[in-house]
């Protein structure tokens, strides 16, 4: 068996790589003072970044975990999401209400593609 690990740390891989899948770890944005709109489109940045390292793009995404500290927001993170998309297919999803990291903190994506 095997799996390739990206960027790991002492907590964490940033990604891990198994049978032609990436497994992305969370991503949550730099500058926490942006509305959740700005901090999704800081992620979703980031996200391409990672899945350039690891040999794919969002066009390969099977599926993403998003975590939302206020539901509320749902509406600003779905703008810059489909955005995002454009005009590719749609992976499966969830979305989720949960506390983050810090109040600060309005997102934080988990995305898995195939290579």
């Amino acid at each position: 068996m095997n799996i390739e690990y990206s960027d790991s740390g002492n907590i964490l891989s940033r990604a891990t790589v198994h049978n032609g899948v990436i497994y992305v770890c969370g991503h949550t944005a730099d500058d926490k003072s942006l509305d959740a709109k700005g901090q999704t489109e800081q992620i979703l940045a980031k996200i391409d970044d990672r899945l350039a390292k690891c040999g794919s793009d969002k066009s390969k995404l099977l599926m993403a975990t998003i975590y939302l500290s206020n539901m509320n927001d749902k509406q600003g993170m779905n703008d810059a999401w489909t955005a995002w998309l454009g005009d590719l297919s749609r992976p499966a999803r969830a979305c989720v209400g949960a506390p983050l990291a810090s109040p600060e903190t309005l997102v934080e994506i988990v995305v898995s593609a195939a290579k």
